[in-house]
């Protein structure tokens, strides 16, 4: 079961969080079989790490420029420009066939990249279970399940691989899942238990890559925790341990430009008003399905739902574009909730807002590119701006 949290602030944010990890949601299953080809994802190198506590912007440590053929908008900025209107689209769990295969296309389309944040588990077939123990639970134990078959997962392999060829980033989402209520749950986990949850994600993509995988370990440059939870002080030494650049677990009130905290680029989910309903929810599908009906499943509203999340998705674009131009951080599923009312909404908004003028829908590593190719002086002015609030 999925918990998510903080869909407001104040008092109203203990609350709901109470109310989240009471009422869960489902982890989508992963889908089957192949996908589309296209330019692939040039890959900054592993970041060494700052120092903890009070690293800046500036201060976070610089990779070498992509290798492969940038973007137009992969430069320095001149004197006084803007710089581009990044949209991050970024996906949980990353397992569905039906999803990257409509999500594929758009893309291509609207020359844009995206990030999957692949859970490992869903690279295990079932009958392989007891390869992984996560930390604290029972070998073989998963809050989402495996992956089906070792066929589901040959044919797994296959669209992933065809979404990578894509340029489409693959993070991590980690592995079991484990939220409040699967105790002990990963708010709780020690750097160790962090260690072992993050090797068992990596001993993962090895084994898939003996099976043709084309994941290569070190293009994997960070991710998002289950249900945005984490004692960050714990997790963040285990994933800069591994190499890992940035997590966008965070959440921030409005869009703010991405920060160094403890070595780590944070990406933050942002907090945003939805105009139709006046409220401030975080900007991930789950999240905007319980502000909307307490996530209950009313398909005959998808058509409501859609034009809600997909009016918030715009002015969000609009306070963003027009104010500090931070990146826009999407969080979704794979999923059908609602009829598919989310997928729809942040299908369509995809399609229309990445072949805009000064936009560019990039996935974080290029998004972290771009600003190790900035003035560090500039990277800190931008991110001292107010947050772009809707």
């Amino acid at each position: 079961m999925k918990r998510w949290g903080r869909l407001s602030t104040g008092v109203a944010l203990a609350l709901t969080l109470v109310v989240l990890a009471v009422l869960g949601a489902r982890e989508p299953e992963p889908g089957n079989d192949v996908g589309e080809l296209a330019a692939p994802l040039p890959m900054a190198p592993r970041t060494t790490t700052g120092s903890a506590g009070t690293a800046t912007p500036s201060a976070a440590p610089l990779t070498v420029p992509p290798s492969a053929t940038p973007p137009s908008w992969m430069r320095r900025m001149l004197p006084g420009e803007k710089p581009p209107q990044f949209v991050l689209f970024s996906f949980d769990g990353a397992a569905s066939k039906p999803h990257w295969d409509r999500i594929m296309p758009l893309a291509q389309q609207a020359n844009a990249h995206v990030t999957g944040l692949l859970s490992g588990v869903y690279m295990v077939a079932d009958e392989d279970a007891a390869m992984y123990t996560g930390p604290g639970h029972d070998q073989g134990d998963s809050s989402i399940g495996f992956g089906g078959s070792r066929a589901d997962v040959d044919l797994r392999i296959g669209y992933l691989n065809a979404a990578i060829d894509a340029g489409h980033e693959i993070g991590t989402h980690y592995n079991g899942h484990f939220c409040v209520g699967d105790e002990p749950n990963v708010g709780t986990w020690n750097t160790d238990q962090w260690n072992s949850e993050i090797d068992q994600f990596f001993m993962i993509v090895e084994k898939a890559r003996q099976r043709g995988f084309k994941l290569d370990p070190a293009a994997v440059r960070g991710g998002r925790t289950p249900c945005l939870e984490g004692d960050w002080g714990q997790a963040f030494p285990a994933m800069r341990a591994h190499g890992l650049a940035y997590d966008t677990s965070h959440v921030s009130l409005g869009v703010v430009w991405p920060f160094v905290r403890d070595g780590m680029w944070e990406f933050p989910m942002p907090e945003v008003r939805v105009p139709a309903l006046g409220k401030q929810v975080v900007m991930m599908d789950f999240n905007l399905w319980y502000a909307l009906n307490g996530a209950k499943d009313e398909p005959e509203k998808a058509a409501d739902y859609t034009r809600i999340v997909l009016d918030t998705y715009r002015s969000v674009y609009q306070a963003a574009f027009n104010g500090n131009r931070a990146p826009i951080v999407i969080g979704n599923h794979f999923n059908e909730w609602a009829g598919g009312a989310f997928s729809n909404a942040v299908e369509g908004f995809l399609s229309e807002v990445c072949v805009r003028p000064e936009t560019a829908c990039a996935t974080y590593t290029e998004v972290i590119q771009w600003m190790q190719l900035q003035d560090p002086v500039v990277l800190e002015q931008l991110r001292r701006m107010p947050a772009a609030r809707n």
